[in-house]
Parts: structure tokens; sequence; C-alpha cells
């Protein structure tokens, strides 16, 4: 039929869209913004050693990658302690997340999550033609993991918690974590998405890995976009059981990580003292940060343990993103909810706690 075009799945429709942080722009004034602090990327430039491996793998950029990843997942398993088997990369760890969501789930399939949590989350499960269960954070920002549990059903696939949880902040603990997976089926893959891992100060909060070892139906996201400073060239991975590291390698996008980004990524495990300096810089800022929130009067406010801060606004939510792009720096709103504020250098800050200061109950 003239005009006609291809027939697309119906799980398109009404897919939302991913909402990047928006960029900075100019220097500043005029309601020229000058900071970006809406995409919790990591102020500081690549580790010592990254950009000339980088500039290395460039120069063969007429060559596929290793498909397999096989040097960094050597690396990665000898860093953690566990079996290259139970590894797999992918394009960040959103990359994978949607991997194992290919490899669980389907449609009449539900995937259960916390809500607000990371907004890829709803995205990525619509895409895979199953049905998101999304089960509100308790009045503290924190996963309401009895609610969770309760949630889950004979159709539920997959489980994601989001630790610390993006965008409030919030950490799981050991003891909460066992109990929920002593209510969920064995057949249910958990994903412990521990993206801000290397910012986490909370000695009570969980460590996937010591989890996943004892744990079948447990899967680990970690990646090396937020404290290794490697966003721009998309590198991720999972620790999980084997059975499930070979179903994320069955899903995975043929050569989807880049030689650059797998070397990068190599160099940067190697580089630890110069990580857990920059992470010890950015973790001080951010407990200055909330100090001064608390010294504000802000009421609620999430003692986050990831590199942002959350903002509970509601219908002041606008307003607020408004006055610190005029001010000079971008956040991240969530309409009607609530601003996330990555934690930049301290000048980008200490604008957006001037901004705050104004909006302080």
């Amino acid at each position: 039929m003239e005009g006609a075009g291809p027939r697309l799945r119906e799980a398109l429709k009404g897919i939302p869209a991913y909402k990047p942080g928006r960029p900075a722009g100019g220097s500043g004034g005029a309601g020229t913004p000058s900071f970006k602090l809406s995409s919790n990327e990591n102020p500081y430039p690549p580790l010592p050693g990254v950009l000339d491996a980088a500039v290395a793998a460039a120069g063969e950029a007429n060559r596929y990658p290793d498909m397999a990843c096989a040097a960094l997942i050597a690396e990665l398993s000898g860093t953690l302690g566990v079996p290259e088997s139970h590894i797999a990369t992918g394009t960040g760890s959103v990359g994978v997340a949607q991997q194992l969501l290919q490899a669980t789930a389907g449609p009449g399939d539900e995937v259960v999550y916390a809500w607000r949590s990371f907004e890829a989350y709803p995205i990525i499960t619509q895409i895979s033609g199953a049905r998101s269960v999304r089960v509100p954070l308790r009045p503290d920002e924190s996963h309401d993991l009895d609610a969770m549990a309760a949630a889950v059903n004979e159709r539920t696939r997959l489980v994601f918690l989001c630790t610390p949880n993006n965008p409030t902040g919030n950490v799981l603990r050991r003891e909460e974590i066992e109990g929920f997976l002593d209510r969920v089926p064995r057949d249910v893959l958990v994903v412990l998405d521990e993206a801000y891992l290397e910012f986490i100060r909370d000695k009570e909060a969980v460590d996937g890995i010591e989890i996943y070892r004892e744990r079948p139906n447990v899967a680990v996201l970690r990646t090396f976009s937020k404290a290794y400073g490697l966003a721009g060239l998309r590198v991720g991975y999972a620790v999980a059981q084997e059975p499930v590291a070979t179903a994320l390698r069955q899903t995975a996008v043929p050569f989807g990580v880049s030689q650059l980004a797998q070397d990068a990524a190599i160099v940067s495990l190697r580089s630890r003292e110069a990580l857990l300096e920059r992470v010890e810089a950015l973790v001080a800022e951010r407990e200055r940060v909330l100090d001064a929130l608390a010294a504000q009067g802000w009421p609620g406010v999430p003692r986050s343990q990831a590199n942002f801060v959350w903002l509970r606004l509601g219908e002041r939510t606008a307003a607020f993103a408004a006055a610190c792009a005029e001010a000079g720096v971008v956040v991240r709103p969530f309409e009607g909810e609530g601003v996330r504020v990555s934690i930049a250098e301290r000048p980008a800050n200490d604008i957006f706690l001037e901004v705050a200061s104004r909006f302080a109950a």
C-alpha cells in the first residue's frame, strides 16, 4: 500500500526517551551555564597512562577489537578474585543490563525495580517486551525491599537493585539483601547495579561480589564510566555465575567494546593509587556539600554514598533547575520530583549551594 512503512514492534510504542544530562556551555553568567552537574561524570580527566594507551590503540582503529575482551577480563579476574568465565563485558553497565534483559525477559514477563531509580530500567525493560513493576521508594528515599519481595510472582524474571541508588544515593546493606534474597525464588535473577561502588563509605553497605559467590541467581553490574572517568569510552561488566555470564556473551553486540576502551580500562585498573586519591577528593567534597545542605535547613536529604546528591523539590523542581542554569550550573531535574546534582569542582558546587540556600525550606 502506498505510504505504508515497515511494521515495527508494538513494544516500542510509548517508550520514554532516555534524557541525558543537559550539556554546559559558555563561561557562565547571563543565563549561560558553565558547569555540567547533570550526568554524574567524573570531573577529573582519565587516570595517568590512559591517554597513551588510547592513542596507541587508535593507531589500529582499522582493525576489529578483541571481541572476547580477553586481556581486560583477565585483569578483572585477578583484581576481583573471580573466575574469568564469570565475567562478561559490554558497552557500559547499562549495555550489560540490556543484555541481561535479552537473556531473561520477554513478552508476558515482569521486571521489578524501585522507583525512582535508574531511568534506563523502564526503557530497556519495555524494549525487551517485558512489563515494568515499579515499587515506590520509602519516604526516606531508600528501597522498600519488603514491598519489592511481595511484588515478585511467577511472571517475574529479573529484579534490579541499584546501590547506591541513582538518583537518591542510598545504599543497600548486606543483612537486608540477604533477607530479600531468601524471599525471592532461585529462578529469578537479582541484579545488583553497583555503578557508584567506589564512592561508598558506609561500612555496612553490601558488596555484590561477596553475595554473588553464595547466590547463583545474583549478578553484579559495574562500570568504568564513573570513578574511573571513562564515560566516553563505554565499557562496563557483569560478574555472575557461569550460566548467566555465558548468556551475556551470547546477547552481546559483536565487537561492541572498542579496543580503546579495553586498553584504557586495563591501565585504569592498574592505577589504583591514583584512582583512590581522586575518589577520596570527590567523597570529601560530597560530604562538604551534604553538610552545607543540612546547615541550610534542607529536610530529608539522603546521606548519599555516590558522586551526587538528591533534593526532593516536588513542584519547585523546574524553578530550581532554571535558577541553577541562570547561575551557571546545569543540574538534572526529574519533573515534579526533584533534582540530582553531580559532585564536581568546588567552584561549581559552591554555585549550586548558593542557589540551594535561596530555596531551602
